[in-house]
């Protein structure tokens, strides 16, 4: 232990922490701005600048270590009075209004210059205005909000390994913008939402579909449906000023049936579905010599990375579309049918922790009637939460709900879909029961669980030993692909999600989204499955009505044309 004085009272801080670390643990506020927790620490914006005595320059709190017998100040004239400046200064480069801004009230910058008094700025203001960047489905770039604090860069960069964003210019001129100023959909861009959910500011959001979606169930010719993927549960309350890793299941049910959706469904019925289905095509392919190691499907932006990056590994992804689409086919057609609903009067609205799912849902392979996509608006934890403060509902005084039939009914294992490792753990539950033709002794595969960038396992197939691998971050997920273009990779199944912790951690997330938070998600995702009184995606009976009434059999013909798809190499996405 290091000791130290901050502001003249005698702390104890560990060695290798910073002087903000200290001074947080001792509940000393020191404001910050491009420190982001679990990012690499830049210190480009010296809000967070301090005194040391023996320097004769200010200190960045989030960049120096602690060192024994350091004497900090943190609130002097001089520390208060430089970081006004650099504040107004932002400031005075920034599109300040606040009042039609998607973070009003809830960003970082406002927030500061509030906590710094700043009610009017002494320079000028030098803001030319940029042009924005809407031209995909999933990401809305605004250049006139960018602070170039550099945390979207970090992330894209030192997290998914992408490279997309990047500086751009020198001194007062710098940008921060892809490759040559191109739009998002013109370079690599996988829309994972990374960047948006570590903007302090607006100048990286989600695509605003709440309007669209508010219009729909307004539409009295409309049959409105919705499905709530299952990281919003775990997450939505922290809208609400909730503690991260509580379960809100029911609350959040019956605020979408105040919002007026006609049904409120579950994704974790066609979680299930999905590993029924994905569990039969890993067999099909170990026994018919088919393209190994198998890869996930469900996340969009590995797909999207996968065609952009690495079209030479197509066919080693499931042709499975993800839960989120085959709900979407299955309410045009199995629903549609069953309720005498015209496909054409339903409005297929999705609930998901990711903004890649906006555009997956615009993808041309995913609909089932011909001109009619089979999910129509996808929103984000985010958006809803917007929509339910919107509309009066106090969420934190709502009871319960439950789901509507048909899809309503699922188990633990589609709940754990959420964590990174969840749908590997659901697949070899039903594969190993399936294989093995007996109830597993243990039903938990721990070896998939944790927050380990790469994790593998080794599991008893027929009296054979097969071994899986998960990955999240496309940073980690890079480098099981290094080990298959290179012969190198004993695996007969991998999992891959983009974000970090899976969809826990999605880039339409509470603000905030911190591995700490992530962890805490995932754990009350487990809790859930724990709960569960049906825990393994076979056992669901009414996926299993499904097949008898519908689908047929894995793997069909039915169930091939609308549960499963095909990936192409391509490059510009819109």
């Amino acid at each position: 232990m290091i000791n130290l004085k901050i502001n003249g009272i005698d702390v104890e801080a560990k060695e290798g922490s910073t002087v903000l670390d200290a001074a947080k643990e001792y509940g000393f506020d020191i404001p910050t701005l491009c420190y982001y927790p679990d990012l690499r620490i830049n210190s480009d914006c010296r809000v967070c600048s301090v005194e040391v005595a023996g320097s004769n320059h200010l200190m960045t709190a989030c960049s120096t270590p602690v060192k024994e017998g350091m004497e900090v100040k943190t609130n002097t004239s001089k520390v208060y009075n430089a970081r006004k400046t650099i504040t107004e200064l932002i400031l005075a480069n920034h599109d300040t209004n606040c009042t039609t801004c998607a973070r009003n009230l809830n960003c970082e910058l406002q927030d500061l210059a509030n906590t710094l008094g700043i009610e009017e700025n002494r320079f000028e203001k030098v803001l030319e205005m940029d042009a924005v960047d809407d031209h995909n489905p999933s990401i809305y770039r605004n250049p006139n909000r960018c602070i170039k604090c550099g945390r979207c860069i970090e992330v894209c960069k030192d997290v998914e390994g992408t490279y997309v964003l990047e500086n751009q210019g020198r001194s007062n001129e710098v940008k921060v913008a892809p490759k040559y100023g191109k739009y998002l959909s013109e370079e690599d861009c996988t829309f994972c939402g990374q960047c948006a959910s570590v903007c302090p500011v607006a100048a990286i959001t989600e695509k605003d579909d709440t309007q669209r979606v508010f219009d729909a169930i307004n539409n009295p010719n409309k049959h409105v449906i919705v499905q709530v993927a299952p990281a919003i549960r775990v997450a939505i309350g922290e809208e609400f000023g909730h503690k991260s890793g509580g379960q809100w299941t029911g609350q959040l049910i019956t605020a979408l049936k105040r919002l007026g959706f006609d049904r409120v469904f579950d994704t974790d019925f066609t979680a299930d579905l999905t590993i029924i289905e994905e569990g039969h095509e890993l067999l099909e392919r170990v026994k018919t010599g088919g393209t190994l190691p198998m890869m996930t499907s469900c996340c969009p932006g590995w797909i999207n990375y996968a065609e952009q990056q690495h079209p030479d590994m197509l066919e080693h992804l499931s042709t499975c579309k993800s839960p989120q689409q085959m709900f979407g086919a299955l309410a045009k057609t199995y629903y549609a049918q069953s309720s005498g609903i015209d496909p054409s009067d339903m409005y297929v609205v999705s609930i998901m922790p990711c903004t890649a799912k906006k555009y997956e849902a615009g993808r041309e392979e995913m609909q089932s009637n011909e001109g009619m996509q089979d999910v129509d608006a996808v929103l984000t934890t985010r958006e809803l939460a917007k929509m339910i403060r919107s509309q009066g509902i106090n969420f934190n005084n709502l009871k319960d709900g439950e789901f509507d039939t048909p899809f309503g009914i699922t188990t633990g294992a589609a709940a754990i879909f959420g964590a990174t490792g969840g749908v590997m753990e659901a697949a070899l539950r039903t594969v190993s029961e399936v294989v093995n033709e007996k109830p597993l002794e243990k039903i938990e595969f721990e070896d998939v669980r944790g927050f380990d960038g790469i994790k593998e396992a080794t599991v008893e197939l027929g009296g054979n030993p097969v071994k899986v691998a998960v990955a999240h971050t496309l940073k980690h997920a890079e480098t099981l692909i290094s080990e298959v273009k290179a012969g190198k990779s004993d695996y007969a199944f991998i999992e891959v999600m983009t974000c970090p912790g899976g969809c826990i951690g999605g880039g339409g997330q509470p603000y905030g989204t911190t591995n700490k938070k992530r962890i805490e998600r995932i754990e009350s995702t487990y809790r859930v499955d724990d709960s569960m009184p049906v825990r393994k995606s076979h056992e669901n009976p009414t996926i299993q009505k499904l097949y008898d009434d519908f689908l047929e059999k894995p793997l069909g013909k039915k169930s091939h044309n609308l549960l499963h798809t095909h990936y192409h190499p391509r490059h510009k996405k819109v």
